[in-house]
């Protein structure tokens, strides 16, 4: 579901000298370290944020079992709606002709890469 390089919306849930702790629905939730916040010196853990706001965060790790995520806030605009608001897709002249040209492409490479990735195992 969550995968690691994405900004996605939480809801802050608490707040500890450490971190900031975020949920994301009913299965998933996660942890900003505090070395996650800032490059520079954290003064106040408490002025990043409060509990029960809600922020963008970068996902730097995903644990399916316990279906825990490591997060960051470090160089995005956590705070901000700008560039999150969802864009209405604009229909082409082409319509599904793209993916019909471009799914066999996509395959191939994908199968080239899988096939790069086993035979790096197998040395």
């Amino acid at each position: 579901m969550y995968k690691e390089g994405e900004v996605v919306r939480g809801t802050v849930t608490g707040i500890e000298s450490y971190g900031i702790f975020v949920s994301f629905d009913e299965f998933y939730s996660g942890l900003i370290h505090i070395s996650e916040i800032s490059d520079n010196f954290v003064k106040n853990i408490y002025d990043i944020a409060k509990v029960g706001d809600d922020i963008y965060v970068k996902i730097i790790g995903v644990d399916n079992k316990s279906n825990h995520l490591v997060l960051s806030i470090k160089g995005i605009q956590y705070k901000s709606t700008e560039n999150r608001l969802k864009k209405k897709i604009k229909e082409t002249s082409l319509g599904f002709k793209t993916l019909k040209y471009n799914l066999p492409i996509w395959i191939e490479k994908g199968l080239k890469k899988l096939e790069k990735s086993e035979d790096s195992l197998d040395k």
